[in-house]
């Protein structure tokens, strides 16, 4: 038995995060596993009521952990700052959850913006960087409010970890259809990025196997936008793969979607499953929230945990949902709520 910490933040992760546990536990009594489920308040309501994200002992208690189930963070009465910083970047960095995985899928039954697609010519992960590169913490502001103010702001790029996410990619995509692509743009950014080329290329030699090339992120972007079945693996720095892990789901029909994995690959920490849409303020509340990018994280979280048959077993029953039988909520064109298509997933279990 495996014991998850579940944090379902604000907004609609509130509405998904509970669809999303109804759907694991339908699939552990299929394939005869339990998971208990610890839930924690930790949010921006937590915030305006405790003046933290989470309380000082937070870490310690999610340490004991085999994963973390987390939902969306975000609200407008709390700067985005002040939430991220508070909570998802402290467990991703404490727990050394350095790879950040983003499966990008055109689904069955889902339409995308681009003209002429069907399902299974978009098929791409992205893997990003998530504890150092332009994320970081290193920078400064003076003079405030004067005409001498000044801002800096200072990427932070390790050999140790540029290898370890590489170096991920390149498993992964000796999994897969064995293709990399790594985003850069060192024709503009002179240090960090030929840097980032240097540690690409010489780890690409270990992978003969593997079909290795680059491109710089403006053209990338275009790319996925205009080729997107060339692509397989794509990794990238902290802000790449950032962008390009939204604009993946945005041309694969929905950031509604969309699964993520911050991955403690060595599992000497826990790990954290969450989709990649945000808090949806504008629409919390409505019950229309799509919940099938909670619903695949939790897939992801069981593969993670040893689950495999599982994983693949929620998978199947996505597409059955969204193609087979047409259900799908307002992002997809659908009229259906929440609970609505959480029930028919676990009805195609």
């Amino acid at each position: 038995m495996k014991n998850i910490a579940v944090i379902p933040g604000d907004g609609i992760g509130k509405e998904v995060v509970p669809v999303g546990m109804r759907v694991i536990d339908a699939v552990g009594k299929k394939f005869g596993f339990s998971l208990t489920w610890d839930a924690f308040p930790w949010s921006c309501e937590y915030y305006l009521a405790e003046g933290s994200m989470m309380p000082d002992d937070g870490l310690a208690i999610l340490k004991t952990y085999d994963a973390i189930y987390l939902g969306a963070v975000g609200a407008p009465s709390v700067p985005d700052a002040v939430s991220l910083w508070g909570l998802l970047i402290p467990i991703r960095r404490t727990f050394r959850q350095y790879a950040n995985l983003r499966p990008v899928r055109l689904l069955k039954g889902v339409t995308s913006p681009l003209r002429d697609l069907k399902p299974g010519d978009i098929d791409i992960c992205v893997v990003r960087e998530n504890n150092e590169g332009e994320y970081s913490n290193v920078g400064g502001r003076m003079y405030a409010g004067t005409d001498l103010e000044m801002v800096t702001q200072q990427s932070l790029f390790t050999r140790k970890g540029v290898e370890n996410i590489i170096r991920f990619a390149f498993d992964l995509g000796r999994q897969r259809k064995k293709h990399v692509t790594s985003a850069t743009k060192s024709n503009g950014i002179i240090y960090t990025m030929p840097f980032w080329d240097e540690i690409f290329w010489s780890l690409a030699q270990r992978y003969p196997d593997v079909q290795a090339d680059q491109y710089h992120i403006d053209n990338l972007c275009a790319q996925f936008v205009l080729h997107p079945d060339r692509f397989d693996v794509v990794v990238g720095s902290n802000l790449f793969g950032d962008i390009l892990s939204d604009l993946g789901p945005a041309i694969a029909g929905s950031l509604g979607i969309a699964p993520s994995a911050n991955l403690n690959p060595e599992k000497e920490y826990p790990s954290m499953f969450e989709p990649v849409h945000g808090s949806a303020p504008d629409i919390a509340g409505k019950g229309i929230a799509n919940p099938i990018g909670q619903i695949w994280s939790g897939a992801m979280m069981l593969e993670h945990l040893g689950y495999g048959a599982a994983a693949r077993a929620i998978e199947r029953a996505i597409e059955t949902v969204t193609g087979d039988q047409g259900i799908k909520t307002p992002d997809l064109g659908g009229s259906a709520t929440t609970q609505d298509v959480g029930n028919a997933i676990i009805a195609a279990l």
